[in-house]
């Protein structure tokens, strides 16, 4: 049931990603849409302006009258009209005759190319060079004085509204980012309060029931009990006793002690050795040097016995476990492979989730405090190295080396 409830989750975060996905899509289709009618609104309007040039220039050869001096001051107009379009206007040999709403390097007084500086000058023929490789051309007809070129960029305003939608979308995804990292951060921290509450409840509703079966243990030794059967009965309640000191480590720092990481995962595979089919077996192989480490051994034994119990539950009663031990330069490692069901690849990670399980029985929380022991109290690693449906799977576990005692 609980793994069901992870699979929904990612589908959601699939179905959730797919939909997202489709809504930036038809947001920015939508801005190319209005970005495409402003530039051909700004490209009609060049071509007013372009118009209007060719008939300045042709009523500037005609005799003044009152109707073209009117009709002069309404191109004029046209021409004034354009403050937010930067254009430049040349002769068919290049020459610039006109510029407008350039931010020039060295501010002018005048429009009148004679009296542009070098260095505004070089500047306009640098535009003039990445205009030429635009379609933002219009040509003029002059008609006997040949032909005239209008060069222009886009405006100050569709250059923003075309970059607008990736800022949004910037800002929507950072936004999002920092919820959930904010909303996953807030659910592990309650999550992790109800861990160490069960874990530190369960090891004070164990005390209680341990130390009267510790009295019954000295009780029955003196009452002339098999001296055999109540070895064996205090073995397990001595056990007891280390799982309840177990579960109340779980929430608070636990002390790092030097050990060797050869004895503690041997020690943990000869417990379990002893409680388990005899159709199962299990080996070791050490390392052949010592291995230190600073480490809480009760909760590393714990770590081990529960891995080597996952084991034992998917063999079904049959099969073998070995146990690798080895190092890197830097890290001790601990191979525990089975010859059980085998694990599918997609529920890897989801493994040391809480409450995740693939048992029809369990609770899913044995390889959740598995991570927290060995992740966050020793600075290790536990994760599936491999896995094969009906193959078996392996389990690492990298604890760092106390290098300076190597």
């Amino acid at each position: 049931m609980t793994s069901n409830i992870y699979e929904l989750r990612r589908y959601g975060i699939i179905i959730f990603m797919i939909v997202s996905l489709a809504v930036v899509v038809v947001f920015l289709s939508y801005s190319d849409t209005l970005v495409k009618d402003l530039s051909r609104q700004e490209r009609n309007r060049m071509q007013i302006w372009a118009d209007a040039t060719r008939e300045i220039v042709k009523s500037a050869n005609e005799i003044e009258s009152s109707s073209s001096n009117s009709s002069m001051d309404f191109l004029l107009s046209i021409i004034e009209g354009n403050s937010n379009i930067p254009v430049l206007l040349t002769d068919s040999e290049g020459t610039i005759l006109m510029h407008r709403n350039f931010s020039l390097p060295e501010s002018v007084d005048s429009l009148s190319p004679l009296e542009i500086s070098d260095r505004n000058l070089e500047f306009l023929r640098n535009k003039l060079a990445d205009m030429r490789e635009t379609s933002n051309i219009i040509e003029i007809n002059m008609g006997d004085a040949g032909s005239q070129y209008l060069y222009y960029e886009d405006s100050r305003l569709l250059k923003a509204l075309s970059y607008y939608p990736y800022i949004q979308i910037v800002v929507l995804v950072t936004f999002i980012l920092i919820v959930y990292y904010a909303v996953s951060s807030t659910q592990r921290a309650e999550q992790n309060k109800v861990w160490i509450g069960l874990s530190k409840e369960t090891a004070h509703q164990l005390g209680t029931p341990i130390s009267s079966l510790m009295a019954w243990m000295e009780l029955l030794d003196n009452m002339g009990i098999d001296k055999d059967a109540v070895a064996e009965m205090n073995k397990d309640v001595t056990r007891l006793s280390t799982i309840a000191a177990r579960f109340s480590k779980i929430g608070s720092r636990p002390s790092m002690e030097p050990g060797d990481l050869n004895d503690i995962a041997i020690r943990s595979a000869e417990y379990m050795a002893t409680r388990m089919s005899r159709r199962i077996t299990l080996s070791v192989s050490p390392s052949n040097k010592p291995l230190p480490v600073k480490i809480s051994a009760p909760l590393t034994e714990w770590v081990m016995e529960n891995l080597i119990k996952n084991a034992v539950d998917a063999m079904d009663g049959s099969g073998s476990i070995d146990v690798n031990i080895y190092s890197t330069k830097s890290h001790g490692i601990i191979d525990i492979t089975d010859t059980g069901k085998g694990i599918s690849r997609k529920h890897h990670k989801a493994l040391f989730n809480p409450g995740f399980t693939t048992k029809s029985r369990g609770w899913g929380l044995g390889l959740t405090l598995a991570k927290r022991i060995i992740e966050d109290y020793h600075g290790g690693h536990i994760y599936v190295k491999r896995s094969e449906i009906g193959v078996g799977t392996t389990f690492t576990i990298e604890i760092p080396l106390s290098l300076k005692e190597a």
